[in-house]
């Protein structure tokens, strides 16, 4: 009964902050990643196999807690065409802490979450609002980073791809993991120069179709109903 409490405990002081974690699931002799990025409002869950590369769904939205019991209400399902999904909860249990592993690395630049707020070319800014419904997301949460193009409203889901990063002096590079567009894009290293100016972060390079790029992302400051 002790270590039951204990166990409890343990999970319950882990899964109240915010984390990266991963666990594994087998479906048809595949074997699933499960990939979950949570701060203090918001939730993605991410399934992807490794071998061989393949995107599977990813979906994601603001949550409330109860216990290890998280609720969220989705701003995206890249699956709704097939299951209509507006929700869903992950209900974690002590019996499962083994499975569940947290791979959070140290804190580095850029962590949180950044809406697509514009592009910068010849020397001026052409901004978008990031209120509106269609919008293009990053979050960056402890070494992990995945993008999200979504439509709130209409839950349209445009495309995904994550996997982890690192910083290094105004460097910033993405090791690609997963992306739902093209599975031949797994493994290669993207990099780009970044700054951060007020609430906007200044991203230069090149994309992963080898064109160049010079795109503004604002903090995402906002909850839900933007």
């Amino acid at each position: 009964m002790k270590l039951y409490i204990f166990l409890v405990l343990i999970f319950s002081l882990e899964h109240g902050k915010a984390q990266v974690f991963s666990f594994l699931s087998q479906e048809n002799e595949k074997t699933i990643n499960h990939r979950i990025l949570i701060d203090d409002q918001y939730l993605i869950e991410t399934q992807f196999s490794i071998n061989p590369s393949e995107f599977i769904l990813t979906r994601g939205g603001f949550y409330s807690q109860t216990g290890t019991s998280y609720e969220v209400v989705l701003e995206f399902n890249s699956n709704h065409k097939e299951d209509s999904l507006t929700q869903f909860k992950i209900n974690s249990s002590p019996l499962s802490l083994e499975a569940w592993k947290i791979i959070s690395k140290e804190p580095l630049d850029l962590n949180g979450k950044w809406l697509m707020a514009g592009r910068v070319r010849d020397n001026k800014e052409q901004r978008r609002d990031t209120t509106r419904s269609r919008k293009t997301m990053k979050f960056l949460k402890d070494g992990f980073f995945q993008w999200i193009a979504f439509n709130t409203e209409t839950f349209q889901f445009f495309g995904s791809g994550g996997g982890y990063y690192t910083t290094v002096q105004g460097k910033y590079f993405e090791h690609i993991e997963y992306f739902s567009r093209n599975n031949k894009s797994v493994g290669r290293i993207l990099s780009f120069n970044y700054s951060i100016s007020g609430d906007d972060w200044h991203h230069e390079g090149f994309s992963s179709k080898g064109t160049p790029i010079h795109e503004i992302w604002s903090f995402r400051k906002q909850k839900k109903n933007e």
